[in-house]
Order: C-alpha cells, then sequence, then structure tokens
C-alpha cells in the first residue's frame, strides 16, 4: 500500500503532466479529469504554484455564473534547452513548459562540428541568453537531437555517420561545460515524440514518423500509443534501408539507401542553393519553374512513396508523419503521394492510411529534446530544484 507522500507526488505529476501537454484547465475542469475533490485540488495547483512550476489565473468573466473557478497554467518562463547538431549548423531552442519557443537560434558552420566544439558553442549560447532573453526564465536541463544512433541506457553517440561521431559521450561533455543536466537522443525518436504529443499525430495509437534532415533521413515509431526504441536504442532507422526502384532512370546511387536516393543535398544541387534551413529551401523549391528541379523532386517521391509502402506494410500505422525536407516533398501533392503508397501497399494495411506533414514544422525536433529533458521534473514535480542561475 502506498504512503500518502507516494500518493501526493503521483496526483502533483499528474496535474502539472495535464497542463503541460493539453494546456491550461480551470481547477473544476481537473477535479473532473482526476476525479480528486475541490480542496485536494486547490492544495496541489497552489503547491505547483509556489515551486514556480504553475500559475493562476482569474477565468474570463463573460458568460460565467456562479462563482469563477481559477484558471491553472504552467509558467512559461520554466524552460529546457533544446540542441540540434548538423553537420551544417547548430540549431537551438529555450522551449518552454508551455511548448513556447523564447529564444532560437540557428548557427551555420563552415565545418563539421567536433563534440567538445558542440558543447562549448551551447554553454556559450547559454551564458548569453541567461543575460538577455532568458534573464527572468528558470532552465531546467538540455535535450540534445544527435543525428544518428545513440544508446538508450546511457545517451552515448555510438555513430553519427554525417558528422563523424563514434562512441562520443556528448552528454558528459554538455553537462561538464554547462553544470545541467542533459538527456542525449536521436533526433527523430524526439521528433515522433513531438509530433504524438502536440502535433499531426496526436492522441495516434500507431505512427510511422520519418525526419528529412541534413544528415539524411531517421526515423520514429509509435506501436500501440508507446514509443519503440529497440533493444538498444536503435530502431527506426528507416534512411539504411534499400528500397526497391522500379525504373531504373530513377537510381541515384547503385546499391544505395533510401537517403542516398530522397535527398536534401540532391534538393539543394538540383535548386542552386549550397545551404539552407528548413523554411528557405521549402521555398526555394515553391519559386523555381525550372524542369529539372520538377523532375527531381518527382522522382524523390516516387522513390519515397516505395519506401514508405514497405514501412506500411511492415507496421501498419494509422498515420505516417513526414517532417524537414520530407514534409517540403509531400507537400507538392499530399494526396498523390498518399496514393501512390497505397498502390503499392497491400490493400488492407494501406486502406485508412493517413499522411500528414509535420504539424509542428522546424520546432519538432527542439519540442521533442525539450520533452526529454522535461521528463525528470514531469515525473517528480515535488522534487524539483531549478538549476544555479
Amino acid at each position: 500500500m502506498r504512503d500518502a507522500a507516494g500518493v501526493r507526488q503521483t496526483n502533483l505529476a499528474r496535474l502539472l503532466q495535464i497542463v503541460h501537454r493539453d494546456g491550461p484547465r480551470s481547477r473544476a475542469e481537473l477535479t473532473e479529469i482526476t476525479g480528486l475533490n475541490r480542496s485536494t485540488i486547490a492544495d496541489l495547483t497552489g503547491e505547483l504554484v509556489d515551486s514556480g512550476l504553475a500559475v493562476e489565473r482569474a477565468p474570463d468573466p463573460v458568460g460565467r455564473v456562479g462563482r469563477p473557478s481559477p484558471i491553472v497554467a504552467v509558467d512559461p518562463r520554466v524552460v529546457a534547452i533544446a540542441v540540434n547538431p548538423e553537420v551544417d549548423a547548430l540549431t537551438m531552442a529555450a522551449v518552454g513548459l508551455d511548448q513556447g519557443i523564447p529564444a532560437r537560434i540557428r548557427i551555420d558552420v563552415p565545418d563539421l562540428l567536433t563534440p567538445e566544439q558542440t558543447a562549448q558553442m551551447v554553454a556559450t549560447q547559454i551564458a548569453a541568453w541567461r543575460s538577455g532573453e532568458l534573464a527572468k526564465h528558470r532552465i531546467v536541463a538540455i535535450g540534445a537531437a544527435v543525428p544518428g544512433l545513440v544508446r538508450a541506457a546511457d545517451g552515448l553517440v555510438r555513430d553519427a555517420p554525417h558528422l563523424q561521431w563514434r562512441d562520443v559521450a556528448l552528454r558528459d561533455l554538455l553537462a561538464e561545460a554547462t553544470r545541467l543536466p542533459v538527456v542525449i537522443g536521436n533526433d527523430a525518436t524526439f521528433g515522433v515524440t513531438a509530433e504524438h504529443l502536440f502535433g499531426a499525430a496526436r492522441g495516434v495509437t500507431d505512427v510511422v514518423y520519418l525526419n528529412g534532415g541534413a544528415s539524411g533521413i531517421g526515423g520514429g515509431l509509435i506501436v500501440n500509443g508507446l514509443p519503440v526504441s529497440g533493444a538498444g536504442g536503435y530502431a527506426g532507422e528507416f534512411g539504411q534501408n534499400r528500397p526497391r526502384i522500379a525504373l531504373d532512370a530513377d537510381r541515384r546511387a547503385e546499391e544505395g539507401v533510401l537517403e542516398d536516393e530522397v535527398s536534401r543535398n540532391r534538393l539543394l544541387e538540383v535548386v542552386g542553393i549550397a545551404g539552407a534551413d528548413e523554411p528557405t529551401l521549402a521555398q526555394a523549391l515553391a519559386r523555381s519553374d525550372r524542369a529539372e528541379v520538377a523532375a527531381e523532386v518527382a522522382r524523390q517521391r516516387r522513390v519515397l512513396a516505395t519506401a514508405l509502402a514497405n514501412a506500411v506494410n511492415v507496421l501498419n500505422p494509422h498515420v505516417v508523419v513526414l517532417g524537414g525536407f520530407l514534409a517540403t516533398l509531400a507537400g507538392e501533392d499530399l494526396d498523390a503521394l498518399a496514393s501512390a503508397v497505397r498502390a503499392q501497399a497491400m490493400h488492407a494495411a494501406g486502406e485508412d492510411l493517413a499522411i500528414h506533414p509535420a504539424a509542428l514544422g522546424e520546432d519538432r525536433l527542439m519540442i521533442g529534446a525539450a520533452e526529454a529533458a522535461f521528463a525528470d521534473l514531469l515525473r517528480d514535480p515535488a522534487g524539483y530544484a531549478p538549476a544555479e542561475r
């Protein structure tokens, strides 16, 4: 039988998770959702407010009869720092418990970052933010979304091939440089978490997510409502699969894997720009009227459709979510892409399939990394002690 302190911890965590993931709720709504009595809800929300994790405000009086019930929301000044090292840039963001992003920066880099350079750049930027945009915020932890294989047990970056990182203890480097708790994970794994909790796959039990970035294509899985990481944490590497390519003319890399054929670099090359963030590439493709650009987009969509059909046959998801440049490819004609996938998948597996671009756009990896960084706080708000400034 659980003691009173354990029950209280569970209830406190549940309240914080509700307003974090579902948005502000009145005390009356929280009473109905949790089944707890009004005095208990008032006591718990008071503790969250006193600890700086939540705020209460008066409800909108319009159309209300009787005594109003205060609205409870997370305190947006509680933030996690999300980090995404890539081959062409280091992207960082401060993500609030309310999913707001009060600070964000993309630092373009001319050469591949070393893990040590990454840690130092992160520490420098956090120090600058603490003197500026985040002067009134409380930083909980850091979440780093890495484009490569990350061992679930300890966050060791086993292999980030495009960054040329192998067996890197990035968590230790970041923690030493910043004096903050650190969580490391695969970028696509964080991406599917964000889209499942807050985006295009919200409430969906079976999801395949593919992330297209500067380092290629990664993936994440939700099966029966739960994330699937594999024995070591390496599941979802769709970019390393070898797709069947029906037309010889569509092949660009002999014996190549999916990310060799469906490639951000090939899109950048054909559109004639050296590098770009996601919105800039999407705009460049949309504005181009050159036949070779249209032909490359169409070729990549054909190869992508075959790869997605294979995933649909194996996993039978309700929803496929595409992020990064894959969302741009899908957006050219989403219905046509979905039809091409269904045409190559088993009828029963594909008949109820929906394909969506990532609803969180370029924020998906930041929000997913922050969610991992918030995990300990959301699990035990009572034990939360803010890091020293």
